[in-house]
């Protein structure tokens, strides 16, 4: 029913102290107290799947969202015990559900979904409980109470927009309540309710604002800012070339490319380490900072090659027009034997992974 009146009241219970507030104060002899309100949220036969209730703090948007939209489950948090966190998701789905979930919400680092909750950022957080609660209520519209109340504002920006891709991308209902507006744009609500104003406001889709991506050349010791973030190992080889990538100064992806030494070809390079930190993963960073870096290389005349064993990023890879997948399963599979040698001394062996190369375009 989002057009409602109905009235909120509580008893004051009297006291020493609460007569001598009302005493100071000159508070007329109040046995409660209450406050009416007065919505109308007009989205009756409308379709949407992400809205907005904003303002300050006790401005009453909790009570609006409870009493307008009953229905909707409303969202507090889940118990997570010490286990990782993917152990704490409903047993009857399975680890590809759970980490294309995670993956969809922007936590995309596999040792991550190693760790226990408690001991995550509280980005990070706040996205393993979007990807649990979507998967844990699949059929039903959600309230999110508190929305980024408890991250960083530009981690908050940044996890809204993930957030609100899976959120369309899954077809749901989302109702997030905030008192924080930087997140407006980065969200793109269907609607919102401003409850400072009491208005209403349609805004359909609008162009979220623009991720300048500043792009430069690393030193080594920089990889480690990252090295804890990649899948597979924190090792990096002293003789790739470093590049990372800034969002208003601040690191936020590397992508480093090595030589391919090669029997007959001679002009291959191919991609050693690509990270995005984990508060900006969810962006679609890593697959353009990623396109940028081996375009250098090919407009040298480099062929670049790729070799990946994260299933989501194959996949990106594989939709994606700049990318050519020559080749997939077992590494352990390949024919020559000289080549299978080599690849004892690595962790490839026995791990599914998939090939690419670049094309441009």
């Amino acid at each position: 029913m989002p057009r409602a009146k109905f009235v909120k009241s509580c008893p004051v219970i009297s006291s020493f102290r609460v007569e001598k507030i009302k005493g100071v104060f000159d508070i007329p002899d109040l046995t409660e107290v209450k406050k009416d309100f007065d919505i109308d949220i007009p989205i009756e036969n409308q379709k949407w799947n992400i809205g907005l209730i904003v303002g300050a703090s006790g401005s009453g948007k909790t009570t609006i969202a409870r009493e307008c939209f009953p229905e909707f489950l409303f969202f507090t948090g889940f118990e997570w015990d010490s286990s990782p966190i993917v152990e704490c998701f409903p047993q009857q789905y399975s680890v590809e559900d759970i980490t294309t979930a995670l993956n969809y919400v922007g936590l995309s680092s596999a040792p991550d979904w190693l760790k226990p909750f408690s001991i995550l950022s509280n980005g990070q957080k706040m996205r393993a409980e979007m990807a649990r609660l979507f998967i844990s209520e699949h059929n039903r519209p959600v309230i999110y109470d508190e929305f980024t109340s408890v991250v960083d504002r530009q981690v908050a920006q940044v996890s809204s927009y993930a957030v609100s891709k899976y959120i369309r991308r899954m077809n749901r209902q989302f109702l997030a309540v905030s008192c924080h507006r930087d997140i407006i744009d980065w969200l793109d609500p269907d609607w919102i309710f401003d409850t400072d104003k009491n208005a209403f406001e349609w805004r359909r889709l609008r162009c979220r604002p623009e991720i300048k991506l500043d792009i430069r050349y690393a030193e080594e010791k920089e990889w480690q800012l990252f090295k804890n973030y990649h899948y597979l190992s924190g090792q990096h080889h002293h003789a790739a070339n470093k590049f990372i990538a800034e969002i208003n100064g601040e690191p936020v992806a590397w992508c480093s490319i090595l030589h391919f030494p090669h029997p007959t070809v001679k002009n291959i390079k191919r991609v050693h380490r690509v990270v995005v930190r984990p508060d900006y993963q969810g962006l679609g960073i890593g697959m353009s900072f990623l396109n940028f870096v081996c375009s250098v290389y090919a407009e040298k005349g480099f062929r670049v090659h790729l070799v990946t064993g994260l299933c989501f990023f194959a996949k990106a890879l594989a939709m994606s027009k700049k990318w050519r997948m020559f080749s997939s399963g077992l590494a352990a599979r390949i024919g020559k034997t000289s080549a299978r040698a080599s690849l004892k001394k690595t962790i490839s062996t026995k791990r599914t992974t998939a090939s690419f190369e670049f094309i441009g375009g």
